[in-house]
């Protein structure tokens, strides 16, 4: 964490100073807004906290409720999440408080005797080391926390506006906020009035009843499974031996149980399997009770008992598998003629069961991908027709959710003897655990995403994929840091400079890189910074050398990886890395001992794998999607 560099901070260093719209916020909610998020859930709030940090964009988020949510449905954060976790700065605290998981045991009828439960498989939880972040259980409330904290300390001071139901809106196409929203206040004294906000963007993320989606006219497709789960978040004393580790239990008559450890050591929450629902049930299997339910986990378990002293919450859904046709008001037929102003993200466009742990975790990164692009363009950054980006990217990463929850639910819901291996449970949880960690994630080629044509420079960063981290040294301070783990979610694109063989000082590939970004006319350093900004103020540009750090000296660097900063024009000195010996991020990420860059999007995605000499590739890959920044009047 760096601070002090706008003067001495005494205090928290976490709250950063106020700017643009939080210089004088008002508590109300205002009736001209750029951007109005509704919903409170993990799409809204990671929107919400990556637009905080565009301080000249008025953005704000509503909810229904009257307060935060105390107890939310989901629970599994995978460690892609843990990942973006770290980039709005909260990582580490969360996990200190969450349930982890390092292992899952799958147990099925023993076979000298069906009607006992016996332990199989037990099957790590990352065995092929995708991720050094660790895959967590944890309320879902807490993470609406953390990004509520981070909103409130940003320099939009940011906080939602609780109490308001979205009742509907049209995009009248008029004026500088063509889009008109009404909602009904259901609180306080003006419980049950009608007000109308303008805005010139909505972001949809109100849940799998949206109001938005039918707003814009967007219909879920997919289909229901017909087979019905219990879900129960319980204290309870049992002498089940495996009750603080994730478990998929099979038995041979009474169906199927998944089990997950919450935080806290002694809460747990258990999926019930309900069996088979009559297409013509009409809802009665909703109707099952707390206690059929508890009698079910019994019957499955056995010979273990189960006795529930606390029932924290429960509920009864159907496995269903539904995506939207678009995430934005731009019908199919429209595509290309007009930019969006409407988005849908999380719930509102993608439903599945809750067993893969993906719900919550793929929503977050709904709302990553759209919070920065509305960012860039309402302070004009990028032209509008980046907002397209958004439905093109998410769409497809939604039905590759649906697509995989659908094999996942149905080896869940199926009976010890359809299989034909008493492992093909367990194997089939190894051989997919890229996916559900959240890193199969690609986005192809776009405005943002460059061809890959030179991937082989660095095939460890796949092109479209989330940038991998790996140990370096920081050669300032001597510390060893995982390089991605300074990727901060503040906007910025991060650009790395891995060096070729040459030390520092020589003349080589890298330098005359180095130079030319600091100071050619097309560089994207020089063409798109605004004028009057700090250097690093919009691209985050790191180097990485192949000797250890204490082969050379820091001052022997360019001066573009020692830049200055803030009113006192103070030199940042954690730009400059060393490859680790021990862990040569060169040999981890197949880097080319030649060099090469890497562009990283604002989310974290690869943008770009290039050579250090092919700068005309990468102005023209930047200028793809950024604007060049109007004048400065003078004075100003």
């Amino acid at each position: 964490m760096q601070f002090h560099h706008y003067g001495y901070v005494s205090g928290e260093p976490r709250v950063q100073p106020a700017a643009g719209v939080g210089l004088d916020r008002p508590d109300e909610l205002p009736d001209e807004v750029d951007v109005l998020i509704v919903g409170t859930g993990p799409a809204g709030m990671i929107a919400a906290a990556q637009l905080s940090q565009f301080p000249d964009v008025t953005t704000r988020i509503i909810d229904r409720r009257p307060g935060r949510l105390e107890i939310g449905q989901a629970d599994g954060i995978q460690a892609r999440s843990v990942e973006t976790f770290q980039a709005f700065g909260f990582a580490n605290r969360i996990i200190e408080e969450a349930y982890r998981i390092t292992e899952m045991c799958f147990w099925r009828p023993d076979p000298s005797d069906p009607t006992r439960i016996v332990r199989g498989d037990r099957p790590k939880d990352d065995p092929h080391g995708i991720s050094e972040f660790p895959h967590l259980i944890v309320n879902q409330a807490r993470v609406l926390d953390y990004f509520a904290e981070f909103m409130v300390n940003s320099p939009s001071r940011m906080k939602p506006d609780y109490g308001y139901e979205f009742r509907g809106l049209e995009v009248t196409g008029e004026g500088e906020y063509p889009v008109a929203v009404t909602l009904t206040h259901t609180a306080g004294e003006r419980l049950g009035q009608d007000r109308v906000v303008r805005a010139k963007y909505v972001v949809g993320a109100d849940g799998a009843h949206s109001g938005v989606r039918q707003s814009i006219g967007c219909t879920m497709k997919g289909d229901q499974a017909f087979h019905a789960w219990g879900v129960m978040d319980v204290l309870a004393v049992t002498d089940f031996p495996d009750i603080r580790t994730k478990c998929a239990i099979q038995s041979h008559t009474g169906g199927s149980i998944l089990h997950i450890p919450r935080e806290g050591g002694h809460l747990f929450r258990m999926y019930v399997d309900l069996g088979e629902v009559d297409p013509k049930d009409n809802g009665a299997v909703r109707r099952t009770t707390i206690e059929q339910i508890i009698a079910k986990a019994n019957e499955i378990l056995h010979p273990y008992t189960l006795d529930v002293r606390h029932v924290a919450w429960h509920s009864v859904y159907e496995v269903g598998h539904r995506v939207t046709d678009r995430f934005d008001d731009v019908p199919a037929a429209e595509v290309g003629t007009r930019t969006p102003r409407v988005f849908i993200a999380g719930d509102a466009c993608h439903t599945h069961s809750a067993k893969a742990g993906q719900g919550m975790n793929v929503s977050m990164q709904d709302g990553f991908n759209i919070g920065w692009k509305l960012g860039y363009v309402l302070s004009g950054r990028s032209p509008e027709s980046l907002l397209a980006t958004y439905s093109a990217e998410r769409q497809v990463i939604a039905q590759n959710l649906i697509d995989f929850d659908k094999e996942w639910s149905t080896l869940m819901a199926k009976k010890p003897e359809e299989f034909a291996d008493p492992a093909e449970l367990a194997d089939f949880y190894v051989r997919t655990a890229e996916f559900p960690a959240g890193f199969m994630t690609q986005y192809p080629p776009s405005m943002l995403v460059a061809e890959p044509v030179h991937q082989d420079l660095a095939t460890g960063f796949p092109v479209g994929k989330r940038f991998k981290s790996a140990p370096v040294t920081r050669v300032g301070d001597a510390n060893s840091v995982h390089l991605g783990h300074h990727h901060r979610a503040d906007g910025r694109w991060r650009v790395y400079a891995f060096a070729d063989a040459a030390a520092p000082g020589q003349a080589s590939a890298l330098t005359d890189w180095a130079a030319w970004m600091a100071g050619a006319p097309d560089s994207p350093v020089v063409t798109h910074t605004p004028t009057g900004a700090d250097l690093d103020s919009l691209f985050d540009v790191k180097v990485v050398y192949q000797q250890p750090h204490t082969a050379f000296d820091i001052t022997a660097v360019p001066d573009l990886f020692l830049p200055r900063s803030g009113p006192f024009q103070l030199v940042d000195y954690e730009k400059v890395y060393a490859a680790d010996p021990e862990q040569d991020i060169f040999d981890l990420r197949g880097i080319d001992r030649a060099g090469c860059v890497v562009v990283v999007r604002p989310d974290q995605y690869v943008a770009a794998v290039l050579p250090l000499d092919a700068t005309a590739e990468l102005a023209a890959f930047f200028r793809q999607h950024l604007l060049v920044p109007a004048p400065q009047p003078v004075g100003a």
